[in-house]
C-alpha cells in the first residue's frame, strides 16, 4: 500500500449523495492500492451570527439577558453539528469498509471547506466529493455553492460524483489539445485506475479543420500504455452538446476531462464550458486542471 502521503480523499457532508462518493472513493482506492480518509468539515458560517442585530432598542438588561441566550443556544447549535459529524463519519466509515477497506480514516475539521482541501492538497492522490451539497441537492439547475472554487484551486484529480455508484468500465476522455487535456491522457495512460477499460477519446471542433492528425497521436500513446482499449472519435458541433449525446449513444460510465482552462472574467461574460458540463452531465466527471 502507498503512504499516507498518497491518499483517496472523500468529503461527506450527509446530503443525498453522501453515500455514492464513499462507494466511488472506495472503488478508486482499491483500484490504485491507496489509503482512503473521510473529510468532514464544519463551517459555523460567522457572519450569519444573529447577535448584531437582536437587541438594540431593548433594556440593557434585557439585552445582555438575550445575548447570553443568544450565545447559549449557538454553543448547543455547535455542539450538535459536531455530534452529527462524527455520526456521519462513522456512518461512512462502517460503509467503505464494507466496500473492502480495511484501514479507512476519518478527519473533522473547523472551518471553510475550500480552505482545509487546500491544506491537505499535498497528501492527496484524488479528492472524490458530491456534485451538490446539502444547500442545493433539490436544485438541479445548480452546482454545489463551493465546488468551482474548490476546482479552481486544487491542482489533483477530483472526481464530481451525480448518481449512485456504478463501477465504471468505459469511459469518454474529451480531448481538446489543452494542457489539462494533455495531463487527462498521462493520467489515463499511467494510472492503474483505468486498466482494463474501454477509452472512447473525443475530440469535438466547430467545424472539419480540427486535430485529427493530434489525436491519432494520442490514441497512439493511449494504446501503447497497454490494457486499455481505445476508440478515437473527431466529431464536430458545439462540444457539451455533443458530447452529451456521445456520452448517452454509447452509454459511457465516467468522463475525464480539463476544467476550467480560462478565467473566471472570461467564464463569467462567455459562460463555462465546465459548468455546463457538471450541470447537464448524467455521469461522474473526472477533472483536471
Amino acid at each position: 500500500m502507498n503512504t499516507d502521503s498518497n491518499r483517496v480523499l472523500a468529503c461527506i457532508d450527509g446530503s443525498a449523495l453522501t453515500e455514492a462518493v464513499c462507494d466511488y472513493a472506495a472503488w478508486i482506492a482499491q483500484r490504485v492500492d491507496a489509503p482512503l480518509k473521510l473529510l468532514h468539515t464544519i463551517d459555523h458560517h460567522p457572519e450569519t451570527a444573529p447577535t448584531s442585530d437582536l437587541s438594540g432598542n431593548i433594556g440593557l438588561d434585557s439585552r445582555d439577558h438575550l445575548l447570553e441566550e443568544i450565545i447559549s443556544l449557538e454553543q448547543q447549535r455547535s455542539k450538535l453539528r459536531l455530534q452529527q459529524g462524527k455520526l456521519l463519519l462513522q456512518t461512512a466509515r462502517e460503509r467503505v469498509m464494507r466496500a473492502g477497506i480495511a484501514e479507512p480514516l476519518t478527519n473533522q475539521r473547523h472551518g471553510s471547506l475550500v480552505e482545509s482541501l487546500i491544506e491537505l492538497e499535498d497528501s492527496m492522490r484524488v479528492l472524490v466529493i458530491g456534485l451538490r451539497g446539502k444547500v442545493h441537492e433539490n436544485q438541479p439547475d445548480k452546482i454545489g455553492a463551493k465546488l468551482e472554487s474548490i476546482i479552481r484551486s486544487l491542482h489533483k484529480p477530483i472526481l464530481v460524483v451525480n448518481q449512485a455508484f456504478k463501477a465504471p468500465q468505459r469511459i469518454m476522455l474529451a480531448y481538446d489539445g489543452s494542457k489539462a487535456a494533455e495531463k487527462a491522457v498521462d493520467m489515463v495512460a499511467t494510472s492503474p485506475l483505468y486498466k482494463g477499460m474501454v477509452c472512447h477519446l473525443v475530440y469535438v471542433s466547430k467545424d472539419e479543420n480540427g486535430k485529427g492528425q493530434l489525436l491519432d497521436l494520442v490514441a497512439n500513446k493511449l494504446r501503447q500504455a497497454g490494457d486499455i482499449e481505445v476508440i478515437a472519435k473527431k466529431l464536430t458541433g458545439k462540444p457539451d452538446q455533443v458530447l452529451f449525446e456521445y456520452q448517452e449513444t454509447h452509454d459511457l460510465d465516467m468522463t475525464v476531462m480539463g476544467a476550467f482552462s480560462h478565467t473566471r472574467l472570461h467564464d463569467l461574460l462567455l459562460g463555462s464550458f465546465t459548468t455546463r458540463m457538471l450541470l447537464n452531465s448524467k455521469k461522474p466527471l473526472l477533472l483536471l486542471r
